[in-house]
């Protein structure tokens, strides 16, 4: 049972390892400092092997609870009161972790969202950890 904790904890880097990762820029020196394969060199980390990975996206309007009695009588035209006022920002999440906030916009005939805050890369690591 021991082996399977170590084998979940070693899939997930360490807080330390992103924050390493995340802060390293690719160097246009490198190849002057002797690196002749400049950023493709297997010296050189990068975080393009992680371009592809799908991620969950969603934009939170509000929150609101409710009695099992009132989800039942809800039908067409049912209002549900959010916790949030009209003109607030909205929350963007990505893989439920709350990313930045911003203003729905309308991109042609579909919603977006204009960021206006978004949280700094330090507090997403601190979260991680």
């Amino acid at each position: 049972m021991e082996d399977q904790k170590s084998d979940s904890t070693a899939a997930r880097p360490a807080p330390e390892e992103l924050k390493e990762l995340l802060d390293e820029q690719p160097s246009s020196g490198a190849a002057a400092k002797g690196n002749p394969g400049g950023e493709n060199s297997p010296d050189s980390r990068s975080l393009e092997f992680l371009y592809d990975v799908p991620l969950q996206v969603s934009v939170e309007v509000g929150r609101s609870k409710l009695l099992l009695r009132d989800l039942l009588k809800m039908g067409e035209g049912y209002v549900i009161e959010l916790d949030k006022l009209a003109g607030e920002p909205l929350d963007l999440y990505v893989n439920s972790r709350l990313i930045a906030r911003g203003e729905a916009v309308m991109v042609g005939d579909k919603f977006g969202i204009r960021l206006t805050d978004v949280v700094s890369t330090k507090a997403r690591l601190e979260k991680l950890g």
